[in-house]
C-alpha cells in the first residue's frame, strides 16, 4: 500500500498550490498554507474521492491541520498505520 500520509500531503500541496516542503504535519490549512473555507471544502471532497470515504461535515470542520487530516483518514481505515 502506498504511503497514505505522503499521499495526503501531495493532495494538499496540489489543491492549495503550495510547495510540498511547506506541507508539514503541524501546518494549518488556513494559517500556514493560505487556504480559505472553499479550499478546505475542496480538500475534503478530494480526500473523499481519493479514498472512497464519506466524511461528515462535523468531522471535516475538525480537520484544520495536515496531521488531523492524516489521523482522521487513518482512523477511517483509508490506509494503515505505516502510511
Amino acid at each position: 500500500m502506498a504511503d497514505g500520509a505522503a499521499r495526503v500531503k501531495e493532495i494538499i500541496a496540489s489543491e492549495l498550490g503550495v510547495e510540498i516542503e511547506k506541507v508539514t504535519d503541524d501546518a494549518s490549512f488556513v494559517d500556514d498554507l493560505g487556504a480559505d473555507s472553499l479550499d478546505t471544502v475542496e480538500l475534503v471532497m478530494t480526500f473523499e474521492e481519493e479514498w472512497e470515504v464519506g466524511i461528515p461535515d462535523a468531522d471535516a470542520e475538525k480537520m484544520q491541520t495536515v496531521r488531523q487530516a492524516v489521523e482522521y483518514l487513518r482512523g477511517a481505515g483509508c490506509f494503515d498505520n505505516d502510511g
